[in-house]
């Protein structure tokens, strides 16, 4: 019987030749309990190096990411939080990081969040740990309400980087999306829509077993040579 998932899988095994070369592409997630023993700084930092790669060339930014440590003294939340509109204006300013008032003002706002976070649960780490992912769409609607600037990829690649198994809205994940009518354009925004890929998402863990980084993987390799 051929399923969703089949037919992905299908099309990545054609395209890359095997399916060991299909798992050897696969990427890993952490497990709740591993999420929650991750520091806080730790997630702010991965939220800034998300927000600063955005429409920027993400080399640049990894180069350059020890004078980042340095001038957002580790990503401490409280610390970031704390800092004045005359301090946050200096660090926009540094030219160990790249120069951009907005997202530097953006990694205030996210340390704000992430104490928000730890008074209500604790952690951020136990934040992302109890949330599920057969609900991950549902999770990106919170960083971007809750977040600065976690909207769009930006948010997914936070969650794909910190560990939190979730599924990427790519290009090649969309194009294999539309191949098989789960939606019927290129960029998915509207709830009804991304309620749709949630599902899909959801039949095909079921089935499979597979995580949804797997899953994500799967549908990106189906389209071709990556």
């Amino acid at each position: 019987m051929t399923t969703l998932y089949t037919t992905y899988l299908e099309r990545a095994i054609a395209q890359h030749g095997s399916l060991a070369a299909v798992e050897d592409r696969l990427p890993s997630s952490l497990a709740a309990e591993e999420l929650a023993t991750i520091p806080d700084r730790q997630y702010l930092a991965e939220m800034a190096a998300c927000v600063f790669r955005a429409g920027f060339v993400w080399r640049v930014i990894s180069l350059k990411w020890p004078g980042f440590e340095a001038v957002f003294n580790g990503f401490l939340p409280i610390w970031v939080a704390s800092r004045s509109p005359e301090e946050i204006e200096a660090m926009a300013s540094d030219k160990r990081i790249v120069r951009n008032l907005t997202k530097v003002k953006s990694v205030q706002d996210n340390a704000l969040f992430v104490l928000d976070i730890q008074r209500e649960h604790g952690s951020f780490g136990n934040f992302l740990a109890s949330w599920p992912s057969d609900d991950i769409t549902g999770l990106w609607a919170y960083l971007k309400k809750h977040g600065s600037r976690l909207g769009g990829n930006s948010g997914q690649y936070f969650l794909r980087f910190s560990g939190k198994d979730t599924f990427i809205l790519s290009r090649d994940v969309c194009t294999a999306l539309l191949s098989t009518g789960i939606i019927d354009k290129a960029q998915v925004t509207a709830q009804r829509d991304l309620k749709k890929v949630q599902s899909a998402f959801n039949e095909m863990q079921q089935e499979s077993g597979r995580s949804m980084a797997e899953l994500s993987m799967i549908l990106a390799l189906s389209i071709g040579p990556r």
